[in-house]
Formats: structure tokens, C-alpha cells, sequence
């Protein structure tokens, strides 16, 4: 920690001598905080779409994991019928919270995407829902499918196993594909700011032979340039972060629309994950630099 702590004074202070080698404006200056801005802007985005997909996969999973169907497929003068005999079974079934059956009005709801508004429920052989809710202990499905089967053969149990997986599934990829692109945002912005030190130890390679000659150690000469795009990329970075954040925070709410893309965003403590966005991009230049230094000067010699 106290080398650290050095590390980082040296950084802040530096040597304002030494500073003169790096060229303070051109093209190395404007690539390396345009590099850091840009990256530092998707990168904000690539964790928001990680945090955002790592709560809906949560939410898709424990909504889901507590809900449960039974679709009553009976004739129209038994459906009223095996619907109650239904009900009765799932009030003695432990681990159901609630059960009850949707009314015409909500499965006309149901079906209005497909067939429109206009549609009489009547008019299509549409089974009998029932929604069940499930306590937080769960039921036995196959229990249930049982007595279902022995005493309501028209009720068929849905517990959404089936496509709550692929969804979750779905939700779950695409937080991996968020950090997999934090990565490369990353890898990205390390190449860009060692292409900037290139060209900045390049371009300096009369000033740099003229300070060997004077004495100065090939580690006196690559702190300044460290020191500087170190800095460089911090502000840069700091910019980007800020614009991004602001993009996330006028993004339109969930309680607006309740779509997903409404739903990409930061909650509670997640405001202050992309606030290390620039200090991981000062790390980046930091030894990305530092390595180009070495590598330049060793070619220099």
C-alpha cells in the first residue's frame, strides 16, 4: 500500500522538466483522449447492459420460478365445472399461495395482440385459465398433475419450466456478452494508447538521444511519458463516463413503458460501478504506457 501510495504521488507530481520530452498537444494528445473518451463512453453502456441483464435474468427466474397455469380443456356445459374442481384441489395442495380463474375480460386481454379487441371470447373454443401462485416452499408439479389427472382429466399443469429456462438462459448470455465487451473495450483502448506512446517516443527520439547524453536514465525519461498519458486517459476517460452516465440517465424509465431496452440502466449501488471506468482506464495507460516506454527505448538505444 505505501508503494502504492508513492506510485501515485510520483504520478500527480512528477517532474515538470522531464514533462517538456511529451509533445502537450497534436495528434498523440488528441488520439490518446479521444481514445479514452469513446471507451470509456461504450464501456458504460457494455456494464449497463451486464447489470441490466444479470437483474432481469433474477427477476425472469424468481417471477417465473412462482407462477404456474392449469388450462381447463372441457366442453363448454363441463367447463364451469372441472374449472371449480380444479380450484378445490389446489386450495388443499401446499405450496400454493393463491389460485384463481381469469375472467373472460382478462383472457380477451390475453388474446387481443393475436385477434384483436373485437373478439368474443365465445366465439373460440378458448380454455379456462387459472393463474397459481406459488408460496416460497413451491409445490410438487408432479403431484398435482397426478390428482389433476385422476379427478379433473380436462385440467392440464403448466408450470412455464418449459420456456422460463430459455429465457433465463437468454438472459444470462447477453450479461456475459456485457463484461465480454468490457473486456475488448479495454484490450481496445490499451492498443490505442500504446500506438499514441509509440508515436510520441518516436517523434521524440533526438530529444530523448539529447538527454542521454546529459544523464537522464531511460526510467527518468519514461516516467514523463507515463505520467502524461496516464493523465491523459484519466481526463479523457473522466469525460466519457460522464457523458455516458448522463446518455443512461435520460434513458426512458422502466415505469414508462416496462420494456427491456427501458429497463437498460443502473439501480442503487450500481450508479457507482461505471464511476471506476476511469480509474481502470488510468491503469490501462498506466502500464500499457509503460510498457511501450521500455520497448521504445530499448529499440532506441
Amino acid at each position: 500500500m505505501r508503494m502504492l501510495r508513492i506510485a501515485l504521488m510520483a504520478l500527480w507530481n512528477g517532474d515538470r522538466q522531464a514533462d517538456r520530452v511529451v509533445p502537450r498537444s497534436g495528434f498523440t494528445a488528441q488520439l490518446t483522449l479521444f481514445a479514452a473518451a469513446t471507451m470509456a463512453f461504450l464501456a458504460v453502456f457494455a456494464l449497463a447492459l451486464s447489470l441490466a441483464s444479470g437483474r432481469l435474468a433474477h427477476m425472469w427466474g424468481q417471477e417465473l420460478a412462482r407462477t404456474a397455469t392449469i388450462r381447463v380443456v372441457a366442453p363448454v356445459d363441463q367447463r364451469a365445472a372441472q374449472t371449480e374442481a380444479a380450484l378445490r384441489i389446489l386450495e388443499t395442495t401446499r405450496g400454493v399461495q393463491t389460485a384463481r380463474a381469469l375472467t373472460d375480460v382478462e383472457q380477451q386481454e390475453l388474446l387481443a395482440p393475436w385477434f384483436g379487441t373485437e373478439l368474443a371470447i365465445d366465439a373460440l373454443p378458448v380454455p379456462r385459465l387459472i393463474e397459481i401462485i406459488e408460496d416460497g416452499d413451491g409445490m410438487d408439479a408432479d403431484g398435482l398433475r397426478l390428482r389433476l389427472a385422476a379427478e379433473v382429466p380436462g385440467a392440464v399443469l403448466d408450470n412455464h419450466s418449459r420456456w422460463r429456462a430459455p429465457l433465463v438462459k437468454a438472459a444470462s448470455r447477453l450479461k456475459l456478452l456485457g463484461w465480454i465487451s468490457t473486456l475488448l473495450i479495454t484490450a481496445t483502448m490499451a492498443a490505442m494508447v500504446t500506438l499514441a506512446a509509440n508515436a510520441a517516443l518516436s517523434a521524440n527520439a533526438q530529444v530523448i538521444a539529447v538527454l542521454r547524453l546529459v544523464g537522464a536514465t531511460d526510467g527518468y525519461i519514461a516516467q514523463a511519458f507515463i505520467r502524461r498519458f496516464t493523465l491523459r486517459a484519466l481526463t479523457g476517460a473522466a469525460a466519457g463516463t460522464t457523458l455516458g452516465m448522463l446518455a443512461i440517465l435520460l434513458l426512458p424509465s422502466t415505469e414508462d413503458a416496462g420494456g427491456f431496452l427501458t429497463g437498460l440502466g443502473f439501480q442503487g449501488w450500481h450508479w457507482l460501478v461505471p464511476l471506476l471506468v476511469p480509474f481502470l482506464a488510468g491503469a490501462v495507460a498506466f502500464a500499457a504506457t509503460g510498457a511501450a516506454a521500455r520497448r521504445t527505448l530499448k529499440d532506441l538505444a
